[in-house]
């Protein structure tokens, strides 16, 4: 590559200069970072190559060549194999004077990004909890009354086939009850104890191979160096069960499960910063959660799946975000992934 660009080198943001076919003729330092390449990988290759879905970059990098005018675009994700999207903001500027081309300046926003979903997600949490804490309630107080009503009406029946319909109204009613319960339960007090995060995920492994003994593959890739830490592990059994059961019922029967654990340093979660965290993820290779739910897919009532409640995801935001931790997710056909994220306090490991 020419040296011509080489003070391009002494920039902190990520540069690629695209010719006017959109080869790459010169990245920077800072994009090598960014974008974990190198400048010999990359040389003379179709910057959509590289940079993959990312089509409209193309398009408006023609665009702004056609009509020498420069472009910004602030929030741009840029897909990666192997880890979350990279969100990016984009200004191009075409290049004048021989050799021409167009110049992009990528900055990478994914943590301004991820710290404004993070806010909206809790403000979101607070009004889902009232709003739940409110129906339940006022759901709950006419289900005693249906049921004791049905158990008078069948003392007083003494035909066998109309006693099967009070069965069917006490059952319905027991069912409505539990699932009062399960709107409920997030706001019952926690139980701190010394929690080892790997058997939490043994114990979710045991129940949804139990659930679902038949098709469905669950791998482990656990880091043995996780501490034990002071949690809910009631909670925490629960909420990573409810993501892992919406998983096992997306492959509907045939398919894999990865369980993973890593530890995390420097984590940031709602503005406060911890020095450690252990990450879990998730994985499964199913259809993925449709484009049009993953903005809504943590609210109340939302479902992807017949017959679904569209509580369980809720309910496990609701109990990480008791431990002060986040539920995120990324999705895709053949490969969603959740990451839960805990942060440990500094009193408890200030030595490592």
């Amino acid at each position: 590559m020419s040296n011509e660009y080489a003070g391009l080198d002494l920039l902190a943001t990520a540069v690629f200069v695209l010719d006017h076919e959109l080869r790459i003729q010169f990245i920077n330092t800072a994009a090598e970072n960014l974008f974990e390449t190198s400048r010999k990988s990359v040389a003379l290759r179709p910057v959509q190559s590289v940079l993959p879905g990312t089509e409209s970059l193309v398009e408006m990098s023609h665009a702004a060549l056609d009509s020498d005018m420069s472009f910004v675009e602030h929030e741009w994700p840029i897909p990666r194999p192997s880890q979350p999207a990279l969100i990016v903001s984009c200004a191009g500027t075409p290049i004048h004077g021989p050799p021409g081309g167009i110049l992009l300046e990528f900055r990478p926003i994914n943590q301004r990004v991820r710290i404004a979903r993070e806010e909206k997600i809790l403000a979101d949490q607070k009004i889902n909890r009232e709003l739940i804490r409110n129906l339940a309630h006022e759901i709950r107080n006419p289900l005693g009354g249906i049921r004791g009503a049905a158990q008078l009406l069948e003392r007083e029946l003494d035909q066998d086939s109309l006693k099967e319909y009070t069965e069917v109204i006490r059952a319905e009613a027991d069912r409505l009850q539990l699932l009062m319960d399960r709107m409920l339960s997030p706001n019952r007090p926690q139980k701190p104890q010394v929690v080892n995060v790997h058997d939490v995920l043994e114990r979710v492994r045991s129940v949804i191979l139990a659930e679902f003994p038949e098709g469905i593959t669950i791998r482990r890739d656990y880091d043995s160096s996780l501490p034990e830490f002071m949690g809910d592990r009631e909670q925490l059994i629960q909420a990573v069960l409810n993501i892992t059961r919406n998983a096992a019922q997306a492959l509907q029967g045939d398919g894999e499960i990865l369980l993973q654990s890593r530890s995390l340093r420097q984590v940031t979660l709602a503005r406060r910063r911890f020095r450690l965290g252990i990450l879990l993820r998730i994985v499964d290779n199913g259809p993925g959660i449709p484009v049009a739910l993953q903005n809504r897919i943590f609210q109340p009532l939302v479902s992807g799946r017949e017959g679904g409640t569209g509580l369980g995801l809720m309910l496990a935001q609701n109990l990480i975000s008791q431990h002060h931790g986040m539920v995120e997710f990324e999705s895709r056909p053949g490969h969603t992934c959740f990451s839960l994220i805990l942060p440990l306090p500094e009193t408890e490991y200030p030595d490592r």
